[in-house]
């Protein structure tokens, strides 16, 4: 049997044969009395059947499988957090400069942010990383992944590995390092799964009749790079559409203080809207200051999903509203929609004119600062 998948990640990565990982799967081979071999191919096969059996021991049964499952794969990812999780003290004082920033833009002053504070905020950007890596490892360890070979999950999961939040002017996805305090990308299945099965075609060399006539598609496809071709599905395959953003009819959800966080963390995967409450610690940590409304418009089966503006109570006044357009703006369509929601509080038209008053005094430092 050729080792179609195997050859296409040697191709990708010519070291990857000799990486300590997989050459520790073949000193067990030895160890156990295992015929090995050192092509590469066959030593990158090796290393991905025994992560296949470590994240499916299918020797076992029932709830014993289960458990051994659940059991192994948490051991697969504490040493996943040690290799691509921040560490405290390479979050750059950009990002503590950026929230004073904002803290500024949205009516607060000058603050300072304390040693603690600093610490409580490391602890969120953490907490957050590990909940978006575990959205991945979690569903690739799935049955619901079960119909993607081992060799292209590796593929796609190192590649996701590599990439920061995504640049919805650009279509982009910036590149990671040790000092992105960014969560990991949003797991779109729809998008992955199209990314997954053309990547297969490819590396067994068959035709991909869907996109033979759209060029940039077969330019992104030689490159086999994940990130670009993940981009390009979440916009292709996946996008809200212009009529999904045309049609403003929907309805608001209250996610009330202190209330459970996961419905509303939950509602926002796989959607982008790059808001930082779709990460699990963040929106715990949001939701204990005040209530969260979220506007969703109707996707095209008629129900209302698709998350369009978010408005953040502290307390009992309004601490921010955000949308789905670029750096987080409302989208063309939907600013009625908030303007009717705004009248029902009583700091409302307020707030309205406050954000105004912001957006005038950073265009005019901005300007200052090209000077």
């Amino acid at each position: 049997m050729r080792k179609f998948g195997e050859q296409f990640l040697h191709e990708k990565d010519s070291k990857l044969h000799t990486t300590p990982a997989v050459e520790k799967t073949q000193e067990r081979l030895k160890q156990k009395g295992e015929k090995t071999s050192q092509k590469p191919a066959d030593k990158i096969g090796a290393y991905l059947e025994r992560i296949e059996r470590i994240i499916n021991p299918s020797s076992l049964k029932g709830h014993e499988s289960f458990d051994r499952q659940e059991r192994n794969i948490e051991m697969l990812k504490k040493p996943l957090y040690d290799n691509v999780v921040i560490k405290p003290e390479d979050i750059p004082e950009g990002y503590f400069e950026n929230q004073r920033r904002l803290a500024r833009e949205q009516g607060h002053g000058d603050i300072e942010i304390t040693e603690e504070q600093k610490e409580q905020l490391a602890e969120v950007i953490i907490t957050d990383q590990k909940f978006t890596l575990n959205n991945w490892v979690e569903y690739l360890s799935s049955p619901d992944s079960d119909s993607f070979p081992m060799w292209a999950k590796y593929w796609a999961f190192s590649g996701m590995l590599k990439l920061s939040s995504y640049d919805k002017e650009k279509h982009t996805f910036s590149k990671r390092n040790k000092g992105t305090t960014a969560p990991f990308p949003d797991l779109n299945r729809e998008a992955l799964a199209y990314v997954v099965d053309v990547i297969i075609k490819k590396a067994e060399k068959k035709s991909i009749q869907e996109q033979a006539d759209n060029p940039e598609f077969k330019k992104l496809l030689q490159g086999t790079n994940f990130g670009k071709l993940y981009a390009w599905a979440i916009e292709e395959i996946t996008p809200t559409e212009e009529s999904e953003l045309l049609n403003t009819e929907g309805e608001w959800i209250k996610y009330p203080q202190n209330s459970d966080h996961m419905p509303l963390v939950e509602s926002l995967q796989g959607y982008g809207t790059g808001w930082c409450i779709a990460g699990e610690s963040t929106a715990e940590f949001y939701i204990k200051g005040g209530d969260f409304y979220i506007y969703y418009s109707k996707d095209r089966q008629g129900s209302s999903t698709i998350p369009r503006i978010t408005i953040r109570m502290q307390g009992a006044s309004i601490g921010e509203v955000r949308g789905i357009a670029y750096e987080q703006n409302l989208d063309p369509y939907i600013g009625d929609v908030l303007k009717t929601k705004l009248t029902e509080f009583p700091d409302g038209a307020e707030y309205e004119k406050k954000t105004e008053d912001m957006k005038k005094l950073t265009a005019i430092e901005d300007r200052k600062s090209v000077v």
